[in-house]
């Protein structure tokens, strides 16, 4: 078995032991880390770099057409590269300390590939 075959059985197992409520995929982990500590560390790292270029950030309680998942935000930053951002849960609004808009900006269909969108802030001054 290779293992893109495995690895496809695994995300298949995982996903019918959560829908079962049999599992909480956040506790699952790499003997290092777990999901949800990797998440968090994910947000912090995110917000620092938000906060480090609060004119360039923004956080809102709905996207452009005005819906949001329940209990959450999104948070963004513009690079001369295009637009990141992601969707965080309200209890962690508070790291944000970035201007609040009334609605995203539309989403310009990045996506996670699109991470080193966060290096081209390096290459101008704030």
């Amino acid at each position: 078995m290779n293992g893109i075959n495995l690895a496809g059985e695994l995300n298949g197992a995982i996903r019918k032991l959560r829908e079962e409520d049999l599992i909480v995929t956040g506790d699952i982990s790499d003997t290092h880390h777990t999901f949800d500590e990797l998440y968090e560390h994910r947000c912090f790292l995110f917000a620092v770099i938000c906060n480090l270029f609060p004119r360039k950030a923004w956080k809102s309680l709905h996207h452009s057409d005005g819906t949001m998942y329940e209990g959450m935000f999104i948070v963004g930053i513009d690079t001369p590269e295009g637009t990141y951002s992601y969707h965080y849960e309200m209890e962690q609004w508070s790291l944000f300390t970035v201007p609040e808009w009334d609605r995203a900006p539309e989403w310009d269909g990045h996506k996670p590939k699109d991470i080193d969108r966060l290096f081209s802030l390096l290459k101008q001054e704030d």
